[in-house]
């Protein structure tokens, strides 16, 4: 035991990985045909004024929650538990902190659950019984340890890979995710001044399951956005000709990430939401990993390949704001080029 710090905090290991997310859409009817159409989910069910969506690869019945609204942006995201007894556990630190939002009985595809809001706003879930995804004989894939055959349809999405929220303030996100749920800080940006731009952090060996990002006006609980896997980077080149030949607004990419070293490309789904498709990275096993730290001076740079990201990359989230020019001189941004927001 020579050199062991006896006194580190036992790590919390109550989560196991991000299940599923809900977006919000103003052009239902649009958004879902680019969902099966252009990235090649499938549809597995609807409830009311929502449908639910999964990549070929994921287990569960469903990934991706699609609810006709007013205005675009992100409903909740939920993570699975590793057992009941740790969604109780977690469920209880929640409640004793102020943040719990309480139970409900489950939706589509899981059970109880219990609700919460992140210090930012963003409505959040935990629960722990799951359905998985049941094929028919035409999906029944020859391997047997695959969900589904791949589909062929689109871009191909694998499954949900992780997403990137807005905020007011990452610290106090970061941390908040850190010490009630047992997230990793992974990697972060911090400005000259302190201020911390950014941080994904992760309860799996991936680099963020889940990021927070500095929203540049300052708004509360918008979605920067939510990404999908692909098995190599052809898939993605292969995916930015789909989005061409779709009338799919990209907004950048595809190139290689700086954090996270993953290969990338952005765009906007009809309903306004930012989506990502994203492959490549790398994997973190070390318990005891430090986390990398990115100065504003090496964000300046751009990304891995020296590619500037558009200013939109900064100011645009669901649901949008408008900003004014004097708010953007007044904005903490590094890598600014032209802007560019979707039509």
């Amino acid at each position: 035991m020579t050199g062991v710090d006896v006194n580190i905090p036992e790590p919390i290991q109550d989560v196991a990985h991000l299940g599923h997310v809900e977006l919000f859409t103003p052009k239902p009817d649009e958004s879902l045909a680019f969902f099966i159409n252009v990235l090649g989910m499938c549809e597995t069910d609807r409830a009311g004024q929502s449908v639910f969506l999964r990549g070929a690869g994921d287990y569960e019945r469903h990934t991706l929650k699609l609810t006709e609204n007013a205005e675009a942006g992100i409903g909740h995201m939920a993570w699975r538990m590793v057992s009941p007894q740790a969604l109780q556990r977690r469920a209880e630190v929640l409640e004793a902190n102020g943040c719990g939002r309480g139970w409900i009985e489950g939706d589509l595809g899981h059970g109880p659950a219990y609700q919460f809001v992140d210090p930012d706003g963003h409505r959040m879930e935990l629960y722990y019984e799951a359905e998985r995804f049941q094929p028919t004989e035409a999906q029944r894939s020859r391997l047997k340890n695959q969900p589904q055959r791949y589909s062929h349809v689109g871009a191909g999405i694998r499954r949900l890979d992780h997403v990137n929220l807005l905020c007011n303030d990452v610290t106090s996100n970061r941390v908040f995710m850190q010490d009630l749920l047992g997230f990793k800080l992974r990697e972060h940006v911090v400005l000259d001044d302190g201020t911390e731009a950014g941080a994904w952090i992760s309860v799996t060996p991936l680099v963020h399951d889940v990021a927070y990002t500095l929203d540049a006006t300052r708004t509360r609980g918008r979605l920067h956005h939510v990404a999908f896997w692909t098995d190599n980077r052809e898939d993605v080149l292969r995916a930015a000709d789909v989005l061409l030949e779709n009338d799919v607004p990209i907004e950048t990419g595809p190139s290689k990430h700086a954090l996270t070293q993953a290969f990338f490309l952005y765009g906007f789904e009809p309903g306004g939401n930012r989506f990502e498709i994203f492959s490549g990275g790398y994997l973190i096993f070390a318990p005891d990993w430090q986390p990398v730290v990115w100065t504003q001076a090496e964000r300046a740079k751009g990304q891995a390949w020296g590619l500037k990201i558009p200013e939109s990359f900064h100011t645009y989230g669901t649901p949008v704001v408008t900003v004014d020019r004097e708010q953007m001189r007044e904005m903490p941004v590094v890598e600014r080029t032209a802007s560019h927001t979707p039509s």
